[in-house]
């Protein structure tokens, strides 16, 4: 498994990792920014990260009968984890501002559930994914992504797993510090697509 350190130069190499004043999907603004997309536009670095993320979900979860992501941040994420792990893999996609699965993919009753995703920061579209699943009688059993930057705030109750843990502050529209009030924002998030 790659090392913190590892993970980080990776995300870093691939300019995943942002500098400047963001409006996060939540809502909240950051002066730095996770853009998975760039990481996942180098197949080789993203596999690296992927593989070991893969090798933790193993340690941890037992018996996953299907991988759930949230489109569109996840699909990828999530297509290559159950590619590694030989699981199905489906995702959902906003209509009309909700989750719902389309394109024929179905849940079934008493499935073991794994939401995987990019980036968890407040855990909201993972919840939503979740709400899918356990509509139909599916179990969730837990959550994986490549960068879990929730700072322990996530709504989610359940374990997450994550390749890398990153700190990075986030502030309401009303507390922004003073280096983030002069830099315009920008909203790079999918969840309003």
């Amino acid at each position: 498994m790659l090392s913190y350190k590892e993970s980080l130069k990776i995300l870093k190499e691939t300019d995943a990792l942002l500098e400047g004043h963001f409006i996060l999907s939540s809502g909240f603004h950051s002066d730095k920014y996770v853009q998975c997309a760039k990481l996942l536009s180098k197949p080789e670095k993203a596999k690296k990260l992927c593989l070991s993320l893969s090798e933790k979900i193993k340690e941890k979860f037992k018996n996953i009968d299907l991988i759930l992501s949230p489109a569109i941040g996840g699909i990828v994420v999530g297509y290559e984890i159950g590619r590694i792990l030989n699981i199905e893999t489906i995702f959902a996609e906003r209509m009309n501002g909700n989750f719902n699965l389309r394109r024929g993919f179905e849940i079934k009753k008493g499935q073991k559930i794994l939401i995987v995703e990019d980036v968890i920061t407040t855990g909201k579209s993972s919840l939503e994914c979740s709400n899918l699943a356990k509509k139909v009688g599916a179990e969730i059993i837990g959550y994986a992504c490549i960068i879990d930057r929730s700072n322990g705030k996530s709504q989610i109750n359940q374990t997450i797993v994550s390749q890398v843990q990153i700190e990075i502050p986030i502030y309401t529209p009303k507390d922004l510090p003073k280096h983030l009030q002069n830099i315009k924002a920008v909203k790079p998030g999918s969840r309003n697509l």
